[in-house]
């Protein structure tokens, strides 16, 4: 296991997390149901998986809003069904990663969230829309708390909201009083060695929609970091959707082309080769598995980023049970 010294003069010991991604814009409801409890239990039976991150996406109306709606949205899974299916979660041995996460409702990607850096009259700021996704975090930093949530994710590529750096350091001292396991931030991909305030987390995490032919190249250059904050990294999401040239731009969730899930399971293959041999990856999260399954004799149908019922999930099946035996 890969040690460091957390902020608080801590020795973290980082299992290597078999993880998955869950429930990705789930609305109001829908994890209340005996489907979405049985969608997480095939997960867990068809990937190996031993983490799971739970996402709970708000939205804010377009990249300029200074509100985030979340309380008793329609568009937001209850507090009640986040604690419900932790607890269930739990039932199947999983640990929990918890991470709150911020759309935009009009498409734009959350990463073009973006404010003027001298505050202006009459104009949006950096500081009111802190203020609100300052309450949004800290209010499920609380649920982590309560439920002792094993990793809680402080935001999700948002990209051009990192450079505020005071900013992110002061609401993570705020999370520090909410909650107190393991803090990460999942920084975009390509942004591994941008990013200002390591320091202040406890694990590095990152989105790996890497090209297949740049695995190599890229986790060099994320070694560099690792190496030089000296704390554990894993891929807080990681995937590649099932269409031709998707393992060339899998970032890109926009594009479309011809069904074909074997370039799927070949940008797997690459990531886990590629992976392996680095011992300071610790594992991922891939993206992501739905909480309503679609039917599993349409899978080979399927061009998204769903690995159920496809060649895909049976190597990251043999992958993660294979892991055990030397990490």
């Amino acid at each position: 296991m890969l040690s460091v010294i957390s902020l608080e003069d801590e020795v973290i010991n980082l299992d290597f997390i078999k993880g998955f991604t869950f429930g990705y814009m789930s609305k109001r409801g829908e994890w209340e149901t005996d489907e979405a409890k049985e969608s997480l239990r095939i997960l867990k039976e068809r990937c190996a998986i031993d983490h799971v991150v739970l996402t709970v996406v708000a939205e804010q109306d377009h990249p300029q809003s200074i509100s985030i709606h979340w309380r008793n949205h329609l568009n937001v899974v209850s507090d009640h069904e986040i604690i419900s299916m932790i607890e269930y979660a739990r039932s199947l041995d999983l640990k929990v990663i918890l991470k709150p996460m911020v759309n935009v409702s009009d498409g734009t990607w959350r990463a073009h969230i973006n404010f003027f850096d001298t505050d202006v009259p009459c104009e949006p700021k950096w500081s009111e829309w802190f203020e609100a996704y300052n309450e949004f975090i800290l209010h499920y930093a609380k649920i982590a708390e309560k439920l002792k949530c094993d990793m809680f994710v402080i935001g999700c590529e948002m990209v051009n909201a990192d450079r505020r750096e005071q900013e992110w350091r002061h609401l993570i001292s705020r999370v520090r009083k909410q909650y107190s396991g393991l803090i990460t931030y999942n920084c975009d991909k390509y942004q591994e060695d941008v990013l200002k305030w390591w320091d202040a987390v406890d694990v590095i995490s990152s989105s790996g929609y890497y090209p297949i032919d740049a695995w190599e190249e890229q986790l060099d250059r994320i070694e560099r970091v690792v190496l030089k904050h000296d704390k554990p990294f894993f891929f807080c999401e990681a995937g590649c959707p099932s269409w031709e040239g998707g393992e060339f731009l899998p970032n890109d969730w926009t594009l479309r082309g011809k069904v074909n899930v074997d370039v799927q399971k070949r940008w797997y293959e690459e990531m886990f080769r590629a992976t392996s041999k680095r011992d300071w990856v610790r594992g991922f999260a891939m993206w992501d598995w739905k909480a309503q399954l679609y039917p599993i004799e349409m899978a080979e149908e399927n061009q998204d980023y769903a690995v159920y019922g496809k060649p895909a999930e049976t190597i990251i099946n043999q992958f993660y049970r294979d892991i055990a035996e030397f990490k």
